[in-house]
C-alpha cells in the first residue's frame, strides 16, 4: 500500500497539521486582541471552536511527527476511523464559525457610523481569514485521511 501524501503519518501531514495549528492560534489571538469579542456571539462561536481545533490539531501533529521519526505511519483502521470522524466534525464547525464570523465583520465594516473602531474590524478580519486558512488546510487533511480509510 502506498503513502498518501497528507495523510497520517507522513511529512505533508505533519506540515498540514502545523499549518492548521498555527492558523487557529493566530485566529484566537487576533480575535482576543479584537477587544470586546464577547460582544458578537458568531465570534464567541469562533474563539471556542479554535479553542477546541488548537489542541486537537496540536495532538495530531505531534502523532504525526512522532510516526514520521519512527518512520511507521499510523494504519490501524480504528484508530484512522476516529481521526476521520473527529476531523470532519471539526472541519464542520469552523467552516460554520469562520462564515459566520465573516458575516458579521462584513456588517460591521459595511454599517454606516463608528459600529467598531477600523484598527479592532481589522483585527476580527485577520482572525477570520486565519479561521478560513486552517479550516482550508483541515479540509485537505481531511480528505488525505478518508482517501486512505478504505484500503486498510
Amino acid at each position: 500500500m502506498d503513502d498518501v501524501p497528507g495523510s497520517m503519518g507522513t511529512s505533508a501531514g505533519f506540515a498540514l497539521r502545523l499549518g492548521q495549528t498555527i492558523f487557529s492560534s493566530a485566529a484566537l489571538l487576533f480575535m482576543a486582541l479584537g477587544g470586546q469579542f464577547y460582544s458578537y456571539t458568531s465570534f464567541c462561536f469562533l474563539v471556542t471552536i479554535m479553542g477546541l481545533v488548537i489542541p486537537w490539531s496540536f495532538t495530531l501533529a505531534f502523532l504525526d511527527g512522532y510516526s514520521v521519526l519512527v518512520t511507521h505511519p499510523v494504519r490501524q483502521k480504528g484508530i484512522l476511523f476516529i481521526i476521520v470522524i473527529g476531523d470532519w466534525v471539526l472541519l464542520t464547525l469552523t467552516l460554520a464559525a469562520a462564515s459566520s464570523a465573516a458575516a458579521v465583520v462584513d456588517i460591521l465594516l459595511r454599517a454606516e457610523g463608528s459600529v467598531c473602531p477600523p484598527k479592532i474590524c481589522s483585527r476580527y478580519l485577520l482572525s477570520t481569514i486565519f479561521a478560513f486558512l486552517s479550516w482550508f488546510l483541515s479540509m485537505a487533511s481531511s480528505l488525505f485521511n478518508l482517501w486512505l480509510l478504505p484500503s486498510l
